[in-house]
């Protein structure tokens, strides 16, 4: 019978297979790129970016997200009730305690980033503090830190540089034009390269698909792993209902960072068709709710 560790250890073997089509996805665009104009150097350039922003996602992107999104350290003096459920929930799961950043954004949300426990950085709005109570803190607190426990962060860290790149690239391609004498290809070139133009136009839908089936994995996982954590699984619970029913978006919300929080910082009306449903980076709240409730 599967359980949280053994899912947290399959999880991970897949998203490291995600992730790495995406890079493959980068790769595919200058391969594409290289063919429209005539240069393999192009691919050689984006082979060689591909493996310097690989490093730079590992050392550096929870540096490029904290700025991303305007985070800044909040100190013991400012939370010191957030602060001891840190330290009371980092005991429990035996985790080093991560640094403590604050976003201004009035609505509740959070977040974990970093490359791995002795690296990690937990992240949350004005909003969260000011909106939950003790309990719904500690869940909310708990979820993020299994996302440390179950190394999420590193491979949702990354990915935010990933897509990032798949879309810059796919976004000055089209920027660029179609090059000159290519239509003096032969009739098999040239279905060839509009293969190869279709693959461009997608690639961002299938990195944005990729980041969305990794958040909406993980989710679940957290939230499970959260009410081990604290035993009350009616914390989470009652925050993830209140995360819910406020209707505002976020002001500094990217669609690169979006599958990073607990909850979707974009709100809107409820979309029901299953294509866009692919794009969504969370699971539906109601969802997460439900399943929580069973664990009471």
């Amino acid at each position: 019978m599967a359980t949280v560790y053994s899912q947290a250890e399959n999880n991970i073997r897949k998203t490291w297979l995600l992730v790495g089509s995406l890079s493959f996805l980068t790769l595919g665009i200058g391969w594409v790129l290289s063919y429209l104009y005539h240069s393999w150097w192009i691919l050689a350039i984006v082979g060689i970016w591909v493996i310097l922003e690989d490093f730079y996602a590992y050392w550096r992107a929870d540096k490029l997200v904290l700025r991303s999104v305007g985070a800044v350290p909040l100190t013991k003096e400012e939370a010191p009730e957030l602060h001891r459920i840190i330290e009371n929930l980092c005991i429990t799961s035996g985790l080093p305690q991560p640094r403590l950043y604050i976003m201004e954004e009035s609505q509740p949300n959070a977040f974990a980033t970093g490359r791995d426990k002795n690296h990690a950085a937990i992240i949350v709005t004005r909003g969260l503090l000011d909106q939950m109570d003790r309990n719904e803190l500690a869940g909310v607190i708990a979820h993020e830190l299994s996302h440390v426990k179950n190394k999420d962060i590193l491979l949702g860290t990354v990915v935010v540089v990933l897509v990032g790149v798949i879309s810059f690239l796919a976004y000055w391609s089209f920027r660029l034009g179609f090059p000159r004498g290519s239509r003096d290809r032969k009739q098999g070139d040239v279905i060839f390269l509009l293969v190869g133009l279709i693959g461009l136009i997608f690639a961002p839908l299938a990195a944005a698909i990729i980041q969305a089936s990794i958040s909406r994995k993980r989710e679940f996982l957290a939230d499970a792993s959260g009410v081990l954590l604290t035993r009350y699984p009616e914390g989470l619970i009652s925050a993830l209902q209140k995360i819910g029913g406020y209707k505002n978006s976020m002001k500094k919300a990217k669609m690169n960072t979006a599958h990073l929080f607990i909850a979707s910082p974009f709100r809107g009306k409820s979309r029901k068709s299953w294509l866009t449903r692919l794009f969504d980076t969370h699971p539906p709240l109601e969802e997460r709710i439900r399943r929580l409730e069973i664990t009471k």
